[in-house]
């Protein structure tokens, strides 16, 4: 499997420093958080620096860009429900997320990261699906004309891996699959070889980060259990991406990026080698085989 780190972890650095310091670590890349062109809140947000100098930065670090994360989500309300359709720009949330697929495809990156989300308060799960299922096909289309893929990362009315896995099922389009969060997946009961087997080839990237009483920690000192997730990956045969975050972009007081990201570089690359295994791998980095 293949390691980045989320520039969450590093708010103030430009992408100069973050790729420079990256050329110090053993991550083979970096998955960059965006935030959209109108952000003031990341410096190195891709949506403000040229695509093409970005992918320079990244080569000269000799590093990947796996993957673009954004904040796209597609349970917006179609209000009123049905005259919405004519009078609404219901294709708004379509129309962003194509634009994040678009500079993904800039970047060289081989993801787009999004979500679902939540039904709306009053209006049944179902229709909420459907409504979020049509949106995420739309963008997955732009994708396979782009060559990049959309994920899915579970959240809201999708909290489990099983869940991410019915609402693929339901939108059936080859250039979607998930982005599986370790730590979502923990608090809602589920264990991480249960969504690896739920999801099988469609999970393409992992994300992992550790809490103690619900703040981020070091990695391998809190409650969840991301050796367990790294073991079970192993043996799966994935040879995607595990994505470390540091929340550093929503929580200020936490340790600095040098000392977070040093920290997790040792303990995540000391459990992938700890438990390498061999088994089936895929070009594009899927995983092959059951848990």
């Amino acid at each position: 499997m293949k390691t980045a780190f989320s520039t969450v972890a590093c708010p103030e650095w430009t992408l100069g420093q973050v790729f420079d310091f990256a050329a110090h670590l053993e991550f083979d890349g970096v998955e960059l958080r965006t935030l959209g062109p109108a952000s003031t809140d990341l410096a190195c947000d891709p949506a403000l620096t040229d695509p093409e100098k970005t992918r320079g930065l990244a080569a000269g670090a000799g590093l990947s860009i796996p993957s673009l994360a954004t904040s796209a989500r597609f349970d917006a309300p179609i209000r009123p429900p049905v005259v919405g359709r004519v009078i609404g720009d219901v294709l708004r949330p379509i129309r962003s997320a194509q634009r994040e697929v678009e500079l993904a495809d800039r970047l060289g990156c081989g993801f787009v990261r999004v979500f679902g989300f939540e039904a709306p308060r009053g209006e049944r799960v179902e229709s909420c699906v459907s409504r979020i299922a049509e949106r995420l096909w739309a963008v997955a289309d732009t994708g396979r004309a782009r060559g990049v893929r959309v994920v899915v990362e579970n959240g809201g009315s999708f909290p489990t891996g099983a869940d991410v896995a019915r609402l693929l099922d339901r939108v059936g389009h080859t250039m979607l699959g998930a982005a599986y969060s370790v730590a979502v997946g923990h608090a809602a009961g589920e264990e991480p070889g249960d969504a690896i087997r739920a999801l099988g080839e469609r999970l393409w990237t992992v994300k992992v980060k550790d809490l103690a009483g619900g703040r981020p920690c070091a990695l391998g000192r809190g409650e969840v259990p991301c050796r367990a997730a790294v073991d079970a990956l192993g043996n799966a045969g994935f040879a995607g991406w595990v994505v470390y975050e540091w929340d550093r972009l929503w929580i200020e007081d936490l340790a600095p990026p040098e000392q977070a990201l040093h920290a997790a570089d040792e303990t995540l690359h000391g459990w992938i080698g700890a438990g390498r295994t061999t088994g089936a791998r895929s070009a594009d980095g899927r995983a092959l085989a059951a848990v």
